[in-house]
């Protein structure tokens, strides 16, 4: 037996058929096309996956189940708002269940199904509490407890993001200052590099930028702090202080087993992850004691697709 398993992001759609021991056997992709609205993206889904089942042969009745990772929540009734893609307040799951009525459907938010993928298959495996937090553009976190996804109450459980940490220069566009994401993701550390280069003339980023200051990445940043750029060193310097205090507040919280590191930025996990459980052993209340491993995560873009299909297991 067989499940589907699609990862919807904000310019890509993934789609798999994946195993019962993990491995994605078929895989297809798709544009997301937010312009043409909520209604040409799911016909574009189901386009996409029925391809995918009769281009490669696979009986219906081999399938299982269709899972679907969303970059937002989905509350009790079914209801997703997700600013990224458009949608506000859009009807997901009743519009899956009718697009795909043969199939059993399940929906979950897409960090979340990756950190069922790297519980169950990677980096997080054998843990029974564990947590994912994956530093991209924004912040995003999956809680796994006894093998099956923390949502909470109402769907709105695992927003690590979206925590307070601080107080920032700049406010979330959740509307709130000081979430964790304005201080750890691609576009935090984007957003104080300019800030000092705006008072400050000396940083070999100047010449990776090319003086453009909005042509600026993530990638440039630990590039010139691999190169001792005094810079990038106190720019990573303060992601990497705000970093521990998130996660410090996820060891009180939950005592996890295992805290795994995921999104493009763990791309940099030599710097990310160099003293870095130091540095949140100073912000845990239990300072002598063992806590959580921070480890890198290990199924990179395959962890969408695998979570979302196992979401029925």
């Amino acid at each position: 037996m067989y499940s589907i398993g699609v990862d919807i992001g904000g310019t890509g759609i993934k789609a798999g058929i994946v195993s019962e021991n993990g491995q994605i056997i078929h895989r297809a992709n798709c544009k997301t096309d937010i312009e043409s609205g909520f209604d040409k993206i799911i016909s574009d889904i189901n386009n996409m996956v029925r391809d995918l089942i009769d281009y490669n042969q696979i009986n219906r009745n081999e399938i299982k189940s269709i899972g679907f990772g969303v970059p937002s929540f989905i509350n009790n009734e079914g209801i997703v708002t997700c600013v990224n893609l458009g949608w506000f307040e859009v009807e997901f799951v009743s519009k899956l269940k009718s697009t795909f009525p043969e199939f059993d459907i399940f929906v979950e938010n897409d960090a979340t199904v990756a950190a069922l993928a790297e519980s169950k298959f990677g980096s997080m495996n054998g843990k029974d509490i564990s947590v994912l937090i994956t530093l991209g553009t924004g912040l995003g976190g999956g809680i796994i407890i006894n093998g099956k996804p923390f949502t909470g109450n109402h769907g709105m459980a695992s927003e690590i993001g979206h925590v307070v940490i601080g107080e920032n220069t700049y406010n979330c566009n959740c509307g709130n200052n000081g979430c964790f994401e304005t201080f750890c993701s691609a576009t935090a550390l984007i957003k104080h590099t300019q800030e000092i280069l705006k008072e400050e003339n000396e940083s070999i980023i100047i010449n990776m930028c090319k003086g453009n200051f909005n042509e600026i990445d993530a990638k440039m940043v630990f590039d010139a702090y691999r190169m001792e750029d005094n810079l990038a060193k106190e720019v990573v310097s303060r992601f990497k202080h705000y970093l521990s205090i998130g996660i410090a507040g996820i060891v009180n919280t939950l005592d996890p087993g295992i805290i795994s590191i995921g999104g493009g930025l763990s791309k940099s996990s030599d710097i990310i992850l160099e003293g870095l459980k130091d540095m949140v052993r100073e912000h845990i209340l239990y300072k002598k004691e063992n806590f959580a491993d921070i480890e890198v995560a290990t199924l990179g873009n395959n962890a969408g697709i695998i979570g979302s299909a196992f979401l029925n297991k």
